[in-house]
């Protein structure tokens, strides 16, 4: 993906390495964008099977690893390339610029102390905006600010809330064949969580904003007293689960109620949510498809309204030497499959201790939300880095943008967003940089912000950079030598030179159908990968904070999302130019063909607390 002028002279049989030039000398404006060129089979069910048999044979497997990976350049650019720069073991950045408008919220304070200062600077909560009488409005998810008014006003509670909550769950785990959300559950522990929640209201002193709010976990996050098994038939077995993640340990501080284990790829090891071992959680705008992954269930969950959020991981890891494909932008890409809101943040911004992959140097645990108000107030809970991280990395403050500020505007009308065109528009239906594009436009003559044109070299590197970064850290067999990261580092921070945040569709394609023959099996289909993982890597590999939002729907009503990737450290920012985005495209987000409207079911309830007629508190097209 890099033009020749980045990569220097090719490699001969017999001939020396390749020698890439030094990245102060590449000229930028000679590079030429290179689609990329993938060649690998597309295996389900007896032909993985098959497939999965000959790799594992001694003398043919290896035969065909060197194969499929001198098809995709493997060798050239790992063996034969000589990289004049130092390897980048981890993100590295150098000191940041204060962000305009935020707001420190101080990540050694209580997380229910930083939730609270969070909230004082979203807009003002209106119940006559959010609970209006008209019968026929346009599709909105309900809000974390929506359920805690509901409690506070006696309309309704949590306990309330967690059976309809379990009824959903159950309904989804029984159909045939089986379409978990989650992979463990337990309705009286449910029950319990709520019940402890509703008696604090009660008692006039819930924990937070957070308190009562129905949040899932995924399955590779521990969540005491729930196993950690990241999807397998095994790994429970030599994992004991003894305490809370930190970010989970900081959610129960703020009164969050915990509703189990969320499906995923098995150990996400994967981008589209196949999961033979459970069940394959499905798509709600169209169960024949997939979510997305590897954070499947956690999307599902949200985008069905099951949960207002989900915490999911944004990295993944890699199967290197049999599909020369990486897992990654986990929780981004489920959630743009699935309409919703995915906010990774920099990497080492949150504690990533009692995570399955907690030692790595490209996952970030992340929320899953409906809305960027939501994923900004749970962003704040579970924010914080570890001692070691920040020693080593210097995190700038923790924040969240003051849009209560008079210069909000202001603010938006001078962001420059950098587009790379070519890149932008390599998707499998031009339908889908189009939608991006045209919220794009409107952005700009809403607010006055302008498009940037930049060049990103060696995208096609970097995809390969990531590919042993994230198998290297999950299998410790590739020399980190290989990583070229200190060079991909060099061109995004040069164009945040020039702009603020980049834009590109969040995926290539939207949400692929499911196979027959993948549900017990599973699935290798490495063009669909690549399409869905074109534009993500750059978040993980170099660490940098990204978003998708929904920006509308393909032909086919599945969703598009619009992805914003900011500078180190930068997401309260990236969250104000988010909610901006969100807000001008609300009219475009449709309804899932499966979804849970569990506040107004609340109400329709004999159990609730209050029974008014259809339509005072809610609607059937809320």
């Amino acid at each position: 993906m890099g033009g020749s002028s980045s990569t220097g002279r090719g490699k001969t049989k017999g001939s020396s390495p390749r020698a890439m030039t030094p990245v102060e000398e590449v000229d930028i404006s000679a590079v030429r964008y290179k689609p990329p060129t993938l060649q690998a089979p597309h295996l389900t069910g007896f032909s993985l099977r098959t497939f999965l048999w000959l790799m594992e044979s001694p003398l043919l497997g290896p035969l065909i690893t060197s194969v499929l990976k001198s098809q995709n350049n493997m060798p050239q650019m790992l063996q034969q390339t000589a990289i004049p720069e130092r390897p980048m073991y981890y993100p590295e950045y150098p000191p940041q610029d204060p962000e305009p408008g935020v707001v420190l919220v101080g990540e050694d304070r209580h997380p229910v102390e930083r939730v609270h200062e969070a909230l004082q600077y979203l807009p003002p909560y209106d119940p006559s905006v959010r609970w209006p009488t008209e019968e026929k409005l346009p599709f909105l998810y309900w809000k974390i600010r929506d359920f805690a008014h509901a409690y506070r006003s006696g309309i309704t509670t949590p306990s309330v809330v967690a059976e309809h909550v379990i009824a959903g769950v159950e309904e989804w785990n029984n159909k045939k064949p089986p379409m978990p959300m989650l992979i463990y559950f337990n309705a009286d522990d449910l029950r319990r969580q709520a019940e402890a929640s509703t008696k604090r209201f009660e008692q006039g002193n819930p924990m937070s904003i957070l308190d009562g709010i129905f949040v899932a976990i995924k399955d590779d996050i521990d969540c005491f007293p729930y196993p950690t098994k990241g999807a397998t038939t095994f790994f429970d077995q030599i994992h004991t689960v003894e305490k809370d993640a930190i970010c989970v340990a900081r959610l129960r501080k703020c009164g969050v109620i915990f509703i189990g284990k969320a499906n995923m790829h098995e150990l996400g090891l994967g981008v589209t949510g196949n999961n033979p071992n459970y069940g394959t959680a499905r798509n709600p705008h169209s169960v024949d498809r997939y979510t997305g992954g590897s954070s499947s269930g956690p999307a599902a969950l949200v985008s069905s309204g099951l949960c207002s959020v989900a915490i999911g991981t944004d990295g993944g890891v890699a199967v290197f030497d049999c599909y020369l494909n990486s897992a990654t932008g986990s929780v981004r890409i489920p959630s743009a499959l699935c309409g919703i809101v995915g906010f990774k943040t920099t990497y080492g911004r949150t504690d990533m201790t009692g995570v399955l992959c907690d030692s790595g140097t490209v996952e970030v645990a992340s929320p899953l939300a409906s809305s960027v108000e939501d994923a900004t107030l749970v962003y704040s809970a579970i924010a914080g880095s570890r001692p070691m991280d920040k020693l080593t990395l210097r995190p700038s403050p923790l924040c969240v943008p003051n849009l209560l500020s008079p210069d909000n505007s202001n603010i938006l009308g001078s962001v420059k967003i950098g587009k790379y065109t070519e890149w932008f528009h390599d998707v499998s239906d031009r339908e889908i940089s189009s939608t991006c594009e045209d919220a794009l436009n409107l952005l700009c003559s809403t607010f006055g912000c302008q498009i940037e044109e930049i060049i990103l070299p060696e995208l096609e590197e970097m995809r390969t950079a990531h590919v042993v970064s994230i198998g290297s850290e999950s299998f410790c067999d590739l020399n980190p030598h290989y990583r070229a990261g200190r060079r991909i580092m060099h061109y995004h921070l040069e164009a945040f030179k020039k702009v603020d945040v980049i834009a590109t569709p969040t995926t290539g394609m939207t949400a692929p159908k499911i196979p027959p023959s993948a549900l017990k099996s599973g699935e290798s289909d490495y063009v669909v990968s690549a399409y869905l993982m074109r534009f993500i890597i750059a978040g993980n590999l170099l660490g940098l904070p990204a978003i998708t939002v929904p920006v509308g729907h393909d032909k086919q009503g599945l969703p598009i999302g619009l992805q914003l990737i900011g500078r180190p450290w930068g997401e309260a920012s990236l969250l104000r130019v988010a909610s901006a985005v969100e807000e001008l495209c609300l009219k475009k987000r449709n309804r899932p063909s499966t979804f849970y409207d569990i506040l107004q079911a609340t109400l329709e309830s004999p159990s609730s607390i209050m029974s008014p007629r259809r339509g005072i508190f809610g609607s059937k097209n809320r």
